[in-house]
């Protein structure tokens, strides 16, 4: 079960980096590791995991139906009273499927995922986790042309970055920067620009 589990979070980290290819790969080995007896948390998170290599290669169908599965398992979880197995000492909610799904449709460029679930998905993890979300959330409004909105999220993350020291929360708010491409900028994203000017963590 250790196995499975560094498998799986090499898979989710491999799918955060783009790495879809990968990140699938290694989600499959998690689950081969875990043969037929795998606890039903696993099963749930690995198909969260799967769903963000799918977002990663750009295959929505993929994706969707991960998170569908993510989602049922999840929903089962909660009606157990049974704690999660080592290592997998964390719970697995709907909440974090939403996050996932969040994730996944920013990924994928599609805002109807990202704004339609945005506020339950602003619940999950710690701060540095939740301004992460809020970058996708941003590249979510981007995606559907509200510009001022995208923005707005993107410098509270942006401040969350700061406080934290958090290169990589920096470094993917300059990402959603770079998904806009005007000749003259709003002021919300000249003030954003103005922020990120210099900022080297």
């Amino acid at each position: 079960m250790l196995a499975a589990c560094q498998r799986g979070t090499l898979a989710q980290f491999e799918a955060h980096a783009g790495n879809g290819v990968e990140a699938l790969n290694q989600a499959s080995r998690a689950r081969r590791a875990l043969g037929d007896r795998r606890p039903a948390v696993a099963d749930a998170w690995l198909s969260s995991v799967e769903a963000l290599g799918h977002a990663a290669v750009g295959d929505r169908r993929a994706a969707d139906k991960a998170l569908t599965t993510s989602r049922a398992a999840a929903e089962a979880l909660k009606e157990s009273e049974e704690p999660p197995p080592w290592p997998w000492v964390f719970s697995f909610t709907p909440d974090k499927v939403t996050a996932c799904r969040v994730t996944c449709g920013a990924r994928l460029g599609l805002s109807d995922w990202v704004i339609r679930d945005d506020m339950e998905a602003l619940a999950t993890g710690h701060a540095k986790q939740r301004a992460l979300l809020v970058l996708d959330l941003a590249a979510g409004y981007l995606a559907a042309g509200r510009v001022d909105a995208a923005f707005s999220l993107a410098s509270r993350a942006l401040d969350t970055g700061l406080t934290y020291r958090s290169g990589r929360i920096v470094e993917r708010a300059r990402g959603v920067r770079r998904t806009l491409t005007t000749a003259s900028p709003p002021k919300v994203v000249r003030d954003f620009d103005e922020r990120l000017h210099g900022v080297y963590l």
